[in-house]
Formats: structure tokens, sequence, C-alpha cells
């Protein structure tokens, strides 16, 4: 096993980003990959006008990839904010104004999994509030994606990056992935394990994947320290993979790392080019 037994996508709004949006799904292909997955690409609008949509579509239809992944509007990422969900107000309300545009964009590209970012934690808030938001949002959000036969994923980040955001562990991010299938009852609610975040919280690798990898509906990767490509740092990728495959996870291997002070085309370099493309 190992690398060249994994399917890849590339993330869209990490990697190539020293082209125009609507470049990088070409790049992406012109790499070698046939699969891709974003974060919300307009930060400042969960409604963005039909021919942004449309525009996003084509390039993506016409570099010959799939689209296997989408965030939820999430504010601004990067940037300072974590999500919007479980944020009272107005950025609640653009998550709410989002659900179907992103549920639709994602159908109409055959995507199977929309991540929800949970959100910070805000101040003069009662966390309990908001967390009895972000329910009602998230039972909103898998019911949507359920029409359209997704997954609805919940991430957990890293507390020295993400101080206020309140799922900085495998627990606390899969607690929220049961209470929304409880919630709903559609079971569709999955974990999505970043190995490189969980790293970032200190926490045992081989165990989080031997106690959720049932539960987990997408894996990101990036090396630590520096979340560069595999091979930059320290992380056993190839071995951690290895692991949840023999577990029985069979999804997509987000690669949402950074290229470094070089075009994200020449960071592949740890991967073999026959092994890059979906199967």
């Amino acid at each position: 096993m190992g690398f060249a037994d994994q399917r890849f996508n590339v993330n869209l709004s990490i990697l190539f980003t020293e082209l125009p949006l609507l470049e990088r799904p070409a790049a992406a292909a012109a790499a070698g990959f046939t699969a891709v997955e974003l974060w919300w690409p307009w930060v400042d609008s969960p409604t963005p006008e039909q021919s942004e949509l449309d525009a996003l579509r084509t390039a993506i239809e016409d570099a010959g990839v799939r689209l296997t992944g989408l965030n939820f509007y999430a504010g601004q990422l990067p940037g300072p904010d974590r999500g919007a969900l479980s944020v009272p107000g107005e950025e609640s309300q653009r998550f709410r104004a989002n659900i179907d545009v992103a549920a639709g964009f994602a159908r109409s590209l055959g995507c199977t999994a929309l991540n929800a970012l949970y959100g910070n934690r805000v101040e003069g808030v009662d966390p309990a509030e908001q967390d009895a938001l972000a329910l009602e949002n998230l039972v909103l959000a898998a019911r949507a994606a359920d029409r359209i036969g997704a997954v609805l994923l919940i991430e957990t980040l890293n507390e020295p990056e993400s101080p206020r955001y309140p799922l900085v562990s495998a627990p606390a991010g899969v607690a929220i992935v049961d209470k929304v299938n409880a919630a709903t009852g559609l079971g569709n609610a999955r974990f999505l394990m970043d190995l490189y975040h969980l790293s970032m919280n200190g926490e045992d690798l081989p165990q989080v994947i031997a106690a959720y990898a049932d539960r987990t509906g997408h894996v990101q990767i990036a090396d630590n320290p520096g979340r560069g490509a595999p091979g930059t740092g320290t992380l056993p990728l190839e071995e951690l993979l290895d692991q949840l495959a023999k577990a029985g996870y069979e999804g997509f291997v987000g690669l949402e790392y950074k290229p470094g002070d070089r075009p994200s085309a020449e960071s592949f370099d740890w991967l073999p080019a026959a092994a890059r493309p979906a199967r």
C-alpha cells in the first residue's frame, strides 16, 4: 500500500491560488489530477450571481475534473472566520441563505460531500446559545445534503491556529456528528478527519483512526510542522493513510496543504504522476 493506493483530490482554495479561480481546475488537470474540492469561493457572498456559479461550473466541466467536496459559506476564509452557522444574527442568516445555493451547485456537478464549518465562539454570547443555533442550522444543512444524495461533513480544526473554534478534538467533532444524526434520523452527517489539524492538537492519530474511521466521510492531509506537502514535515502520512484504508475508509483524501515558495504544480513531486488520477 502507500500513497499510490489512495484516491486524492486537490483543494483549489489552498493550492493553485497563484492563479485566478476559474483557471485552477484546468491547472489541477494539467498536473494529472481528476478530482478537486473547494472552500466556498465567494467569501463575501453566500448567494453569488448565477453567472458566477455558471462560470465556475463551466471551468470545472471544461477541465474534465470532478468536484468531490464543497464547503458551505463560512465567512472570511481564509481570514478571521471559521464558519458562520453558530454565529447569531447576520452570519447565521447568510449561512441559511447559502444552504440551497451550495447544495444546488454541488448537485449540478455530482458533488456528494458538503462541509459545514462550525464557527468561532462570539464574545458575550452564551456558548449554549451558539450550540443550539448550530444544531438548528446543521439539521437544515443535513436535510439539504440528503436531498442531493450527499453527506454533511463536520470538521475539527486546531486550537493554536483557531483558538475561538470550539471543535478542536476528534471527540468534539464526532459528538456533533452524532447530535446531528440523532436530530435528523438521516445518518448522513460524517466526521471530516483532517490529519494536520488533529496533529496540531497533539492527538494520537493512530488511536483517532482506530476509533473514528467508521464515522469518517472525508480525510484531508498536510504535513506538520508547516502545513506543507507530504515529506516536508514529520507526520507519517503514508502509514496513517494505510491504516485508514485497512480500517475500511475508501473515500477521497483531500490535499489541503500550502505549496510553499514554489508554484503549486511543483509541489506534487512526492506523488507519482500515475497515482494522481482518482480511481
